[in-house]
């Protein structure tokens, strides 16, 4: 079924899609990605926005109930006792949107996201001299 979040082209557009409580969590959500990776770039990917640093550094989307959070699978791997109340998988975490969001919790996870993209910046720079 095709929605109009899963055909939006940019991130403005998927948020609009939503139910405007829905919408203020996604906006909140896109500004703290943005304040901690300002320079990251934003794209849609796998038909949710995603922040794009040497490669992809965080994706998510809205649910019925809940916002997923896709920081790859070490993002979640560092973070597992945070996170331990949370459902979850490998790369991914749900935040219900019945209970508040954990937004330092989210900042901390994009700060390392953010160390790992630059490390690997770094790491792809040596070996291409």
């Amino acid at each position: 079924m095709k929605t109009a979040s899963s055909s939006a082209e940019n991130i403005d557009e998927y948020i609009a899609a939503f139910p405007r409580d829905v919408q203020a969590i996604l906006k909140q959500l896109r500004a703290t990605i943005k304040r901690v990776a300002p320079e990251a770039e934003e794209a849609i990917k796998y038909r949710m926005p995603t922040f794009v640093l040497n490669g992809n550094l965080v994706h998510f989307a809205a649910h019925t109930n809940h916002i997923g959070f896709y920081p790859t699978p070490s993002g979640i791997e560092a973070f597992q006792d945070e996170l331990s109340q949370y459902k979850g998988a490998k790369g991914s975490v749900q935040f219900p949107i019945d209970r508040p969001m954990p937004w330092s919790l989210i900042e901390n996870i994009v700060k390392f996201r953010v160390e790992e993209a630059r490390a690997k910046a770094t790491t792809a720079l040596k070996r291409n001299k």
